[in-house]
């Protein structure tokens, strides 16, 4: 399994070139691989429908127990088969709609390299590795929701998914430690066998708080939710994939995954089923006001997460039966509704059902995708819409306010669906609008397989294997798949008859949405008083203090700096010996030898003169004299080659200073009165603590636990003999490598301000 998700990832930077070179063709050829793929994980559906689960693992970290496991279940296999199966048409899709497109091989790299994010994050068997591709997700999705990027709209929309999402990630991040901490490891196979321990372990609560803000920023609970509707700046096949599919359904996942670990509580019952319903309840009304179509798609995809998150909370095998069945049939539907939406967009110019009329006449195909789709999101046999709609009652009927929820909803939907459909396409239109484009065949096929398979899956539901759906919803429980009974016709039951209700009432809503839009121009839009205003007054908040402490520690003079970063070392290390209560050591000065004492009195001089040289020559030379001393001491205590590295440090940093100081303006005036004293106190607590610092180090003693470590492991490990040598380049190698990273930059920084001031004129001298 894991080669699935490398392959994604080594083809995403070819895409690129693909691009460049097979214009035309690159859409149908990248296609082939999640295509591919999902005939892969196909094959594997006999073997999950058995009750068996595929489990891959390798090392990664092992000291800290982070292993790259992958996890095949039911669960993961249903989305592994979406992520790839959706993916492809997606991928087919956009080289239709995105013919042409200058950054073209941008888009798809960044696609793809979302799609192998997102299928590592369903397959993840370990907590660490979900985390990491959960948040690959957030990044990859950043550059698609602002792909368009001269356009100021889409660059605050993929701000805005970055901000939310990302302070969900890192929640969850706290909420997944806590688990692993509370279970003694971070393996799916440990912690989904460990659900009662958890649940009664002290930090349950705290846990359970944590994945819930992570799920819920992603899944765009309320009031998370306004960040997916902003998000439909992105081009048409980001919203068909990212936020029908995918990425919002990522946070379902996780709540589906962690059900057998945190479900079944009271916690859990109140927090899903409470936001779930709110948030299924505002997001099938927000959509009945727009005439965006994306917009309109957008919302009913807030109303479905939370349906879905909804029936998660409720827990009963058939909530989460009915969670599996809402799942894929709104996969199918919304996607082939979004592309459907972007082939309008791109056929006719605009979104807006207010202005389209009669598009079935001149669309046919078009106008055959988007009115199955429809009739599926509505709820109409013989469509899996509607199955799902009938599991939805079934799961919802043990309690009446649960029902009245989910009913109220349905009905919500029928009229959006009526919205999407009758008056585009099907009403008269005096003056028709001209088709500027005629959309090429992938831009009707992709959404038209999609609506087709909801059609065939919803005649054949028993015919058609629903295997998968068994073990999807047995995983989530933590048993055994147990098969569904799928069917168009139960009888006439309760269901059937609320259904029919359903079905009126919607219609009627739908007659009578022009009237209630009328009735409500006048109010204030969500957006200026909802949770939406409190990010923005949020967001410019947090500019506004970062702009004034800029203007405040970023001054531009040094010696401001020097002094920052000295109090707050001062304040903080100080802070923390008064804390834990430790003794001032009293020095032992006796047993200094003469030569001890005679480098000592050199440093202490040097370090004088440095400080009251009139001359900044004199005060390099002070500065050079210290460094030497210490190098003096290296050799007397046994370290030649520290006193050699010593040596050079110190005379590249002398001979550069001298080369420098011509550059350097004129001394400033010294300070006089309270500024003068204020230095002086400063310097002083500086160099008490440090003193403080070495004494306690010394009188404290015991050695290293390090030391044995290094001592031990530098030639078996590593093969060198010299330890501090083998610490830098073997056992601190990340560190090194920072290092170099960060002069490299400094480096080139200093290179690009001095060939600037050369290409400027005279430039401006640093101020001291």
């Amino acid at each position: 399994m894991i080669w699935s998700v490398l392959a994604i990832f080594g083809v995403a930077p070819w895409a690129v070139l693909m691009a460049r070179l097979l214009p035309r063709q690159c859409g149908l050829a990248l296609a082939l691989l999640p295509l591919g793929l999902s005939l892969f994980f196909l094959t594997r559906l006999p073997r999950i429908a058995s009750g068996e689960v595929i489990t891959e693992s390798w090392s990664w970290a092992p000291g800290l127990q982070i292993n790259l496991s992958l996890y095949l279940d039911g669960l993961s296999l249903l989305f592994a088969l979406l992520v790839t199966g959706v993916g492809a048409l997606v991928v087919f899709y956009a080289g239709a709609y995105l013919r042409d497109h200058p950054q073209l091989g941008r888009f798809y790299c960044w696609l793809l390299l979302f799609m192998a994010s997102m299928l590592g994050l369903v397959l993840a068997g370990n907590v660490l590795t979900l985390f990491i591709f959960w948040e690959l997700t957030s990044i990859t999705s950043y550059f698609l929701i602002g792909f368009d990027h001269e356009r100021e709209k889409a660059r605050k929309a993929a701000l805005m998914a970055l901000l939310i999402t990302g302070l969900g990630g890192a929640a969850l991040l706290a909420g997944l430690l806590l688990l692993g901490a509370a279970a003694g490891d971070y393996e799916f196979t440990t912690l989904l066998a460990q659900g009662e321990l958890l649940r009664d372990h002290p930090h349950y609560l705290a846990a359970l708080l944590l994945v819930l803000a992570g799920a819920f920023t992603k899944s765009a609970q309320v009031p998370f939710h306004f960040w997916l509707p902003a998000a439909m700046e992105a081009p048409t096949p980001v919203s068909a994939y990212l936020h029908s599919v995918t990425m919002v359904k990522a946070g379902v996942y996780l709540l589906a995954r962690f059900h057998p670990v945190l479900g079944g509580t009271d916690p859990w019952l109140l927090l899903l089923t409470g936001f779930g319903a709110a948030t299924l309840l505002l997001g099938a009304w927000l959509a009945l006001l727009e005439t965006d179509m994306k917009k309109i798609l957008a919302y009913t995809t807030v109303s479905a997460l939370g349906t879905l998150v909804f029936l998660l909370g409720l827990g009963t095998p058939l909530a989460l039966q009915a969670a599996m069945v809402y799942l894929l049939a709104h996969a199918l539907y919304k996607g082939a509704l979004f592309l459907s939406a972007g082939a309008v967009d791109h056929a006719m110019g605009t979104r807006d059902i207010s202005r389209l009329r009669g598009l079935a006449r001149p669309l046919p195909l078009l106008a055959v995708a988007i009115s199955l789709a429809a009739l599926s999101m509505a709820g109409i046999p013989p469509l899996l819409g509607f199955i799902a709609k009938e599991s939805l009652y079934k799961a919802a009927l043990i309690q009446p306010l649960a029902m009245a929820v989910a009913w109220t909803a349905g009905v919500l939907l029928v009229a959006v669906a009526a919205l999407l459909v009758l008056r585009p396409f099907f009403a008269p239109a005096e003056n028709p609008m001209p088709v500027k484009h005629q959309p090429a065949p992938a831009l009707w096929l992709a959404p038209l397989l999609l609506a087709l398979a909801g059609l065939l899956w919803g005649i054949f539901p028993t015919q058609i294997d629903t295997s998968l759906l068994a073990a999807a919803s047995g995983a989530i429980g933590g048993t055994p798949p147990i098969p569904l009974e799928l069917a168009l016709w139960h009888g006439v039951d309760r269901v059937l008859l609320l259904s029919l209700l359903t079905l009126a009432t919607g219609l009627l809503l739908y007659r009578l949405q022009p009237w209630l839009l009328n009735r409500l121009a006048g109010l204030p839009p969500l957006a200026a008083w909802g949770p939406e205003r409190l990010y923005e007054l949020g967001l410019a908040g947090l500019f506004a203090v970062a702009r004034r402490q800029t203007a405040i520690i970023q001054n531009g003079y040094l010696r401001y700096y020097i002094l920052t970063i000295v109090l707050f070392a001062i304040g903080l290390t100080g802070t923390t010996l008064m804390l834990k209560g430790i003794a001032l050591p009293v020095p032992a000065l006796t047993g200094a030898r003469l030569f001890e004492m005679t480098v000592t009195v050199m440093i202490l001089g040097a370090a004088v003169m440095a400080v009251l040289c009139p001359s900044r020559l004199g005060a390099v030379v002070a500065m050079g004299i210290i460094g030497y001393g210490v190098a003096l001491f290296f050799i007397y205590f046994g370290a030649p080659d520290l006193a050699i590295t010593q040596f050079v440090i110190e005379t590249v940093t002398v001979i550069l200073f001298v080369l420098c100081i011509r550059l350097l303006p004129p001394y400033l005036p010294r300070e006089k009165g309270v500024v003068r004293w204020r230095n002086a106190l400063v310097a002083g607590a500086s160099g008490t603590l440090m003193t403080l610092l070495v004494l306690v180090v010394l009188e404290t003693g015991g050695g290293s636990r390090l030391s044995d470590f290094f001592a031990d492991q530098t030639w078996p490990a590593a093969h060198g003999r010299n330890i501090v040598n083998v610490i830098l380049v073997d056992f601190r190698a990340m560190d090194t490598l920072g290092e170099i990273v960060v002069l490299t930059l400094a480096g080139v920084g200093v290179y690009a301000l001095l060939h600037l001031r050369g290409r400027g004129g005279e430039g401006k001298s640093c101020r001291l």
